[in-house]
């Protein structure tokens, strides 16, 4: 993947973006880089990214599909930043259609009661990429009140059978 990402598009290797952790503590989060570099970006216009986006690069797509993309995440992991198994991370100040996010759903802070997570109840769902927030965060929020070891393991399970067709 790192070889074929360094000959895909211009650009570093790894992808780092700031996200809202544990309790909201704000932490970087890894990724192999799936995109070519946008100047907007650069400038700090935030644009989600969408299914016939030309920004991703033809490596970047199986990775997103198959969330290889997302393996970096076990430095977090290891450096106690984030869990295997949680909420995934939204980016910090995170706005829907110029709305923050904890303004849509009013139980949206207790999605931080927990270590964010490189899969979740979300995910293996159907919530991820660019989704319903609401749901997202109702999966998230399930999670959290009905946690423990077994719908860990589940979770992780279905996360390595269940692929859909995210971009």
């Amino acid at each position: 993947a790192i070889v074929g990402i360094r000959l895909g598009s211009k650009g570093p290797i790894f992808f780092r973006q700031e996200r809202s952790g544990h309790y909201g503590k704000p932490f970087r989060m890894w990724k192999f880089r799936t995109m070519r570099p946008d100047k907007l970006a650069e400038e700090g216009v935030i644009r989600q990214v969408t299914s016939d986006d030309d920004r991703i690069t033809g490596l970047g797509r199986f990775l997103r599909r198959t969330s290889l993309d997302e393996l970096p995440q076990l430095v977090n992991v290891i450096k106690g930043e984030m869990s295997l198994v949680g909420p995934r991370p939204h980016a910090s100040g995170r706005t829907t259609e110029e709305t923050e996010v904890h303004h849509l759903v009013s139980d949206y802070a207790h999605r931080h009661r927990v270590k964010p997570g490189l899969t979740g109840w979300a995910q293996i769902n159907g919530y991820r990429g660019n989704t319903d927030l609401t749901e997202r965060i109702k999966c998230d929020l399930f999670y959290i009140e009905n946690w423990n070891f077994l719908l860990d393991f589940q979770i992780m399970l279905l996360t390595f059978f269940k692929r859909d067709n995210a971009y």
